[in-house]
């Protein structure tokens, strides 16, 4: 027996139905030849949700200050989404951590949808799937969507560009981890949340964080919030939730907000188009545009990097034929 088409999926999608918004994520997720069904009608629905993005280093308490959100969220009355972004299995290319192991509080709230995505091998931790996923639980009326990433340093700038919000978590006692990855975090960062902070140490991280802030302050960028919380007590979310809404405000005041949501399409298409044409050339192995032909070129120095590449999208132009592939 075959499952419900695109359309069937979709218009569950549009009533809000888990089951249907649960099919959806999965085909877009493997890439589903109905994905881009189900993406093109509902992208058209969505715009209205608020995107949160929680990053930061591993064990900094990610999933368990999302845990916590997502319950301060619903108790204004809010339905909540939350995509985890975790690390890809080896074996079967699913998400390595569960979600409902972390958050098993939300499991029988109908309010609330959690869902476990797998980087599969993307860089700044986030699936390229994970903006089609936030459109669809925007579209079946998810009004806050929380996108956690899996925490894999400077390379989380990508979380940036699927997020109104940007919420970067530190613990006190990384020691040179936080060094590391100051520099990214800086230019990321709308909300610095120092999760734990019952822990010693917590005011020189806060000092440290003051400090580099202080000289990024030419930006022009506005000066993000320092809040102390300390998740699975639940103590400082109200002070986060503020912080969180006031940096909303501002950045809807200021028109930061509408240039955030025009880069972030900028990103997606762009991001789109590099894939379809990789996976074009990856599937070409014979003739003189082929992927593999232009590598075994390059390596045996016939060709130079640039060569390799003109002659790639000269056989993408050409076989394109003036029609999308």
């Amino acid at each position: 027996m075959s499952g419900p088409s695109a359309a069937e999926i979709v218009r569950g999608v549009l009533a809000g139905e888990t089951r249907a918004v649960a099919r959806a994520i999965s085909l877009v997720e493997d890439g589903a030849p109905a994905a881009r069904e189900i993406v093109g009608a509902v992208h058209r629905k969505a715009g209205r949700a608020w995107i949160i993005g929680v990053t930061g280093p591993p064990g900094a308490g990610k999933s368990t200050l999302v845990d916590a959100l997502g319950a301060a969220f619903r108790m204004q009355g809010r339905r909540v989404g939350i995509v985890a972004v975790d690390p890809t299995s080896a074996f079967s290319g699913g998400a390595v951590l569960g979600d409902r192991i972390r958050m098993q509080r939300h499991n029988v709230d109908p309010g609330v949808y959690i869902r476990s995505m797998a980087t599969r091998g993307h860089f700044g931790g986030l699936s390229r799937a994970t903006a089609d996923a936030a459109d669809i639980l925007d579209a079946a009326g998810y009004e806050v969507i929380l996108l956690e990433t899996v925490g894999v340093g400077q390379d989380e700038v990508e979380v940036v560009r699927a997020a109104d919000c940007v919420m970067v978590v530190l613990v006190p006692g990384l020691g040179d981890d936080i060094q590391a990855i100051k520099a990214g975090l800086l230019e990321v960062a709308d909300v610095y949340v120092l999760n734990k902070a019952d822990r010693d140490g917590i005011e020189k991280l806060e000092t440290e964080i003051a400090n580099m802030l202080a000289l990024g302050e030419e930006t022009g960028r506005p000066r993000p919030r320092i809040v102390r919380t300390v998740a699975f007590l639940g103590k400082g979310l109200d002070d986060l939730l503020r912080a969180a809404i006031d940096h909303r405000t501002v950045a809807e005041a200021t028109g930061a907000a509408d240039a955030r949501r025009r880069e972030r399409s900028r990103w997606r298409l762009l991001d789109l188009v590099r894939e379809r044409v990789l996976v074009w050339a990856s599937e070409r192995t014979e003739g003189g545009g082929g992927l593999e032909a232009a590598v075994a070129r390059l390596c045996r120095r016939e060709i130079d990097p640039y060569e390799a590449a003109d002659s790639i999208l000269g056989a993408f132009a050409s076989q394109a034929g003036g029609r999308p592939l």
